[in-house]
């Protein structure tokens, strides 16, 4: 089994203006990635393969540059999809993830529903480690859909108890070859 992390953008510029996965990092969500990146930890990883969205090619961009590794693009592991309600303040936001999670097989408002977005993240993880087999990767993407792979990985069912901590993004957890992920850590917690 090829032993992955999987990591979260953190913090982003938010712009109501700006479609959704054009965002970019803030000063705080760099910092933490660039921090993050130094991790003797992420030494043994010989790929990055990140999510087609502005906040997680700059997220992957600074620890592929940190362990001099090149940045590969996966379209298929995009963030759910939202774009039929677009920007929603965050208090709306937060209450129709609540329903995402809380009924994965309904679309919310016209959002991707999330057994639709656990099958395609999953797919395009398993399609990524079939291509360089035995090749520890780290994946950058988004919280959601990590969330939802996380899920798929631990065996359990699609909820929100499993999602990030409240850190503003910036998680992780790792699949060794031994063992399944159990839950999300911050960028600035110790390795397990």
């Amino acid at each position: 089994m090829t032993p992955f992390l999987y990591v979260s953008h953190p913090q982003v510029k938010v712009d109501p203006a700006v479609p959704v996965p054009d965002w970019s990092l803030s000063d705080v969500g760099r910092r933490r990635t660039e921090a993050f990146a130094r991790r003797p930890h992420l030494s043994s990883f010989r790929r990055v393969v990140a999510s087609d969205e502005v906040k997680a090619k700059e997220t992957a961009a600074l620890i592929g540059a940190t362990l001099g590794l090149a940045v590969e693009v996966r379209p298929g592991m995009h963030e759910n999809d939202r774009s039929a309600t677009g920007f929603l303040p965050e208090p709306e936001f937060q209450v129709v993830a609540d329903a995402f999670f809380a009924d994965p097989d309904q679309s919310v408002r016209g959002w991707e529903r999330a057994v639709d977005a656990q099958a395609r993240i999953v797919g395009a993880v398993d399609a990524a480690l079939a291509e360089a087999p035995g090749l520890p990767v780290i994946f950058v993407g988004h919280g959601g859909v990590g969330t939802l792979l996380l899920c798929h990985l631990a065996g359990y069912p699609i909820s929100r108890a499993h999602d990030q901590p409240p850190v503003g993004g910036g998680c992780w957890y790792e699949r060794s070859e031994t063992k399944m992920p159990d839950r999300w850590r911050a960028m600035e917690d110790e390795a397990s």
